[in-house]
């Protein structure tokens, strides 16, 4: 069944939904910043099943409200899960790294360990490798970026030729301002 949605309707759906998410956000100790990723998988959800509204049978605020509980419930749960597989709570980076050690976590953990060190997960050089290989393969099929003359270009020039003569040929060669068949040369400091 089609159902035509009113602009006072796309209002108390909307509403409904935030108002959820911001319950939902709240009762499971979640950063304010899921609130919107919160209402959006709600509105996804009431948005597939508003087919089977019938006005005769309630208002919309009513059958929305059910919808959205219901999932609001089902997001719970599978949050709920996962914090227990990965130990049953959530860490905070201001937290003790233990008893007989007063320094928070954020000051425990080195920046070179990067982000799967704060989860928990330790990469092998292999895999580091991997990554950097796959991150530098997605970087050379970018279009490279249309902005010669602009002030980036000047800015970074003029420090590359102040500073690091060798360096001009790959910010020359990033930009697209030089022949690529010039191998890069010490002296050169032509920008």
């Amino acid at each position: 069944m089609q159902v035509e949605l009113e602009p006072k309707h796309v209002h108390i759906i909307t509403s409904e939904a935030a108002a959820m998410a911001r319950h939902l956000q709240r009762k499971l100790g979640l950063p304010v910043c899921e609130q919107e990723d919160l209402a959006q998988d709600l509105l996804v959800d009431l948005l597939r099943r508003l087919p089977a509204y019938d006005p005769a049978k309630g208002s919309l605020g009513a059958f929305s409200g059910l919808i959205l509980r219901n999932q609001a419930s089902r997001i719970a749960m599978k949050i709920v899960r996962e914090r227990r597989a990965a130990g049953g709570f959530t860490v905070s980076l201001d937290a003790p790294v233990a008893e007989d050690d007063p320094r928070p976590l954020v000051e425990a953990i080195s920046d070179t360990q990067g982000l799967a060190a704060w989860h928990g997960q330790h990469l092998s050089q292999a895999e580091k490798q991997q990554g950097r290989i796959s991150l530098e393969t997605a970087l050379a099929q970018l279009p490279p970026p249309n902005i010669t003359g602009t002030a980036s270009v000047s800015v970074a020039g003029s420090y590359l030729h102040a500073h690091r003569p060798p360096a001009n040929y790959l910010v020359k060669a990033a930009f697209g301002l030089s022949d690529p068949s010039r191998a890069p040369n010490a002296a050169s400091k032509d920008i």
